[in-house]
């Protein structure tokens, strides 16, 4: 599936003979200069959806690592403790989607992001989660 909003494939892991990958795609915050998320997800190979009968979508599960990668400029950001979306990728045809949420914990200097999936109607408990102190000595 494409990457969106910036997103770019800097590392593709084989972990089977099915095809089954592991993606690894980097994105930079785009309301936060100065950090950059990389994001993993399992990717489903051919035979695998073949074998398996569910040709549409794949696993939710992923992982993120955030890091400050230059000065951090803080945009306009939301600042309520819903946060908001920074990345979005669909994982399959018409209901689930692989998401990056960011929120600010501003008593504690704090970014925090959240990658999770999202489905219309069984949301899934998976998830993973990055921090980025705004530490200033």
């Amino acid at each position: 599936m494409p990457p969106q909003l910036g997103a770019e494939q800097v590392g593709n892991v084989d972990v089977d003979w099915l095809g089954n990958d592991i993606i690894v795609e980097a994105f930079q915050d785009p309301k936060v200069d100065g950090v950059t998320c990389h994001i993993s997800y399992f990717e489903r190979g051919l035979i695998d959806r073949f074998q398996n009968g569910n040709w549409f979508e794949d696993p939710s599960n992923s992982a993120i690592s955030c890091r400050q990668t230059g000065p951090i400029t803080i945009g306009d950001i939301e600042r309520d403790d819903e946060g908001e979306s920074v990345f979005s990728e669909r994982r399959s045809i018409i209901l689930k989607s692989l998401n990056v949420k960011r929120i600010f914990d501003e008593k504690n200097q704090t970014l925090i992001y959240i990658s999770h999936a999202r489905e219309v109607q069984d949301g899934s408990a998976k998830m993973a989660i990055s921090t980025v102190p705004l530490y200033q000595p």
